[in-house]
């Protein structure tokens, strides 16, 4: 059959975790299918809206460029071009099915244009897009806030302060200026070396962008669940992350939890334990994953027993990662930077315990099927999809989330029982392939194909 999965961003330039699976499942099906990718890119250096055909690793990908030129808010979720856009090529690829990865980017309609065409749609829920304008995370950046409950009117109020807002006030002063094709450039080339700038910069020219109100966020949240009816089949890759959209509105019905797949890679040896505790975080530096959580925990701990290294950008959040190099002064770490996915069995030989202090409500985190895959035990904060993979005292720890001392806690538990790191570690439950996560996917689109509803207008 012909698959089409469409997500928000794809790699080379993309590497966060919902763009690796979706590379990674995408890959494991091209061996029955025929697999297009349909992804949306910001660069400013090209026309709003123009499509680019490319191969990455043998796949096709169709790459729509959205450079959040807005007239309104409604734009940001259903924007009219980038919705005339993706009919399209919904119409000219006319894949047998289609598989959502994310929505951010291209339009809350595409689900809608598959159903008019009499394609099924399916969905992976990776994070809280369909319902969080301002990322997928529930965190109000700026004010630091978690948010277990989804107030709109709080909605309004973050999302001004987004980059998603700064991106959208870039484009309406690009789009004015007389040389916007040159301030397309500088702006890009600007957000590749100087983000930090640039992001100050949109923020001290907000009022520019669209006026955002608590009645936007609202229509954003009805048009959320037309969505819902849109999608004939939701794959939830964690309990914690299924019930969650279930209370949001999510019919039960149209759900189904199971969890991701898995490249296999060769696994590098551990060298055996030393007289240090070498602590690991993987992945992205921003304050919602929780790392100066780690810095005040491990300040905690006792001078000369541990070792931290930080494996991830430097450059995604660098007002964060400054303060994070702030905090981590006089303190046994190393700001390791990131690396490509081939490399990971290698990053995780060089650590004993992988922690994972994730603030907001997770969804099932690669990194932790990655670190049990190389015997390396977890300690996790309490937070959405990480309880249902770290069993407690079994194959890691849990700790408050919010609490650096809890975590300083668990981490001397290692320290002053090494014995105890092994234990742990020898313990990672089994991890699904990627071949047996495509399997189940043929299971689900053939099942698409076969229902009269599915694709149905």
């Amino acid at each position: 059959m012909h698959i089409l999965h469409a997500i928000h961003d794809f790699p080379p330039r993309h590497q966060a975790g919902s763009e690796i699976y979706a590379l990674e499942l995408a890959r494991a099906q091209s061996a029955r299918h025929d697999v297009t990718i349909l992804c949306a890119e910001y660069d400013p250096a090209r026309d709003h809206g123009h499509v680019t055909w490319r191969v990455y690793q043998g796949l096709p990908v169709v790459e729509i460029v959205n450079n959040w030129r807005c007239e309104s808010f409604e734009d940001t979720y259903r924007s009219r071009l980038m919705t005339a856009r993706l009919k399209q090529l919904l119409d000219m690829l006319r894949p047998d099915v289609l598989h959502v990865h994310n929505l951010l980017n291209l339009s809350f309609e595409l689900p809608a244009i598959a159903r008019q065409l009499g394609i099924p749609v399916a969905a992976t829920l990776h994070d809280y897009t369909l319902v969080c304008a301002s990322g997928g995370q529930r965190v109000h950046r700026r004010e630091r806030y978690v948010c277990h409950q989804i107030d709109t009117a709080r909605c309004a109020r973050c999302f001004t302060e987004s980059p998603f807002h700064a991106q959208t006030t870039f484009a309406r002063v690009a789009a004015a200026g007389a040389g916007s094709r040159l301030l397309a450039r500088t702006a890009a080339t600007a957000r590749r070396i100087a983000p930090r700038l640039l992001s100050r910069a949109a923020r001290a020219a907000r009022h520019i962008g669209p006026a955002v109100t608590q009645a936007d966020l609202d229509a954003r949240m009805a048009a959320a669940r037309r969505v819902f009816q849109d999608v004939d089949v939701f794959v939830a890759p964690s309990p914690a992350l299924g019930r969650e959209f279930v209370t949001l509105g999510l019919p039960a019905d149209r759900l189904v939890v199971s969890d991701y797949g898995m490249a296999t890679r060769p696994q590098v040896p551990r060298p055996g334990r030393g007289q240090l505790l070498r602590i690991g975080f993987v992945g992205t530096l921003v304050w919602h994953k929780g790392v100066h959580v780690i810095l005040e925990a491990v300040r905690l701990l006792p001078p000369g027993r541990f070792t931290l290294q930080l494996f991830g950008n430097t450059t995604t959040f660098p007002d964060y990662t400054a303060e994070l190099k702030v905090m981590a002064a006089g303190l046994p770490v190393t700001f390791a930077g990131g690396f490509p996915p081939e490399q990971s069995p290698e990053i995780y030989s060089q650590i004993d315990v992988l922690v994972v202090p994730s603030l907001w409500p997770e969804n099932s985190p690669l990194v932790i099927h990655e670190a049990f895959m190389a015997g390396v035990p977890v300690v996790g904060a309490r937070m959405g999809g990480i309880v249902d993979l770290v069993t407690d005292q079994v194959n890691g720890l849990l700790y408050d989330a919010s609490s650096p001392a809890a975590l300083a806690a668990a981490l001397r538990q290692l320290i002053d029982d090494p014995a105890r790191v092994t234990a742990l570690g020898s313990a990672a439950p089994p991890v699904k392939t990627v071949e047996q996560d495509a399997r189940e996917w043929d299971s689900v689109y053939e099942r698409l194909q076969r229902s009269p509803e599915a694709g149905a207008e």
